[in-house]
């Protein structure tokens, strides 16, 4: 039996055609039976220049439906965005497996909709549960359970009203960023916050701004790695780490890898010579790095791919940042995405990287494998809702 894959994506809308780019269309203008104008209209009162950020490029998507489709075991790739006509348009496909790279836009569950989806109809699917999803997105909620866990990540405050951040009781500089974002939304060179006033005021932006809570951390000064996880169970394990070069920003930025450093000062015709992989660090601190990367994915029970963002303390201690279960993949070598730059360092070209990701969540589902043309075995809807 060959395969037929779904592929549940995001892509980044096309906003240069309006004079109102930076703006989500008003919901009058939004015509509700096309799926994307339905979801850009559902809140047009947060002002965000990085709403679609973490949603992908036509080019990466086009990527990874041609690596999956290379797949030997594979008969068809099926590309199921992520609207709101997706639940219909799943159940009419019933692809044996859903490979998942979907974000979501709205809420601490956004990441999480697909999945869900995919339970509800008994359809397979590559990547986390909704509930690690769900919690890896909650940055406080993630760092409680790793200080459950014994795994090492910086003393941490929610913010949720502007009052709170007056109360934080951690010592100064400290780090504050959205509770619910990935892709560097709203983490700035302003996250790095030296005195109270600083941290009142952008805590009071962010509030408004994004209407989520504020994390605020203990500001972690020393190197910043992120690791490249793939495999479940025993399999599970790190692909090289790669390391952040931070005197490579412009002169007089602090040592952050935010918004502007991944969407503003890193261009194909100016690069930003940011990553090192493999990283150049003594082989005990790999080590710590890797075990720390590791504890922190089990904890939270990942599957097949994720990467871990960890950060030195002012010891050199290698302390969690957050989870990225959902990876950047973008596939052009001269992007700065750190998963497939992790995998090229470990000899893997991006095809093989979707491959063997595809690969790994199919057997962990009760397949045989995609990849060596044997009659493939996948489990029924009903055993994989079970």
């Amino acid at each position: 039996m060959a395969v037929r894959i779904g592929l549940a994506y995001n892509q980044k809308p096309d906003l240069s055609a309006s004079p109102d780019a930076e703006e989500p269309p008003s919901p009058g203008a939004a015509d509700l039976t096309e799926g994307r104008a339905a979801l850009r209209s559902l809140r047009t009162d947060l002002a965000q220049p990085d709403l679609y950020a973490e949603w992908d490029e036509p080019a990466t998507i086009d990527a990874v439906a041609a690596a999956l489709a290379r797949i030997p075991g594979v008969a068809e790739v099926i590309r199921l965005e992520a609207d709101e006509t997706f639940p219909e348009r799943l159940r009419a496909a019933r692809p044996d497996f859903v490979f998942n790279i979907a974000e979501g836009l709205w809420g601490p569950n956004r990441e999480s909709h697909v999945p869900a989806i995919c339970e509800f109809y008994g359809i397979p699917y590559h990547a986390s549960d909704p509930l690690t999803l769900s919690l890896c997105l909650h940055k406080g909620r993630t760092k409680e359970i790793l200080v459950q866990h014994g795994v090492p990540t910086a003393p941490f405050a929610l913010v949720r009203e502007p009052a709170d951040a007056a109360r934080v009781g951690l010592p100064f500089p400290l780090f504050a960023k959205p509770a619910f974002e990935g892709s560097g939304k709203g983490v700035t060179v302003r996250s790095l916050c030296r005195t109270r006033a600083e941290l009142e005021t952008l805590c009071a932006e962010l509030l408004e701004t994004y209407r989520q809570p504020v994390l605020v951390e203990t500001w972690l000064p020393g190197m910043e790695f992120t690791v490249a996880i793939i495999g479940n169970g025993p399999e599970a394990r790190c692909l090289p780490i790669v390391g952040m070069c931070f005197d490579t920003l412009p002169a007089g930025a602090p040592p952050i890898y935010g918004y502007e450093a991944k969407w503003l000062w890193d261009t194909l015709d100016s690069p930003l010579e940011i990553y090192e992989c493999p990283a150049n660090v003594p082989g005990a601190l790999a080590r710590e790095i890797e075990a720390a990367a590791l504890g922190a994915y089990r904890a939270l029970d990942c599957r097949d791919w994720c990467r871990v963002d960890v950060r030195c303390d002012a010891d050199g201690r290698p302390m969690v940042v957050e989870l990225n279960p959902l990876p950047g993949i973008l596939p052009d070598p001269r992007d700065n995405s750190c998963l497939p730059k992790a995998a090229r360092a470990a000899g893997m070209d991006y095809d093989t990287l979707i491959a063997t990701v595809a690969d790994m969540a199919w057997r962990r589902i009760g397949g045989r494998s995609l990849l060596d043309g044997r009659p493939q075995g996948g489990p029924t809807s009903k055993e994989a809702a079970a």
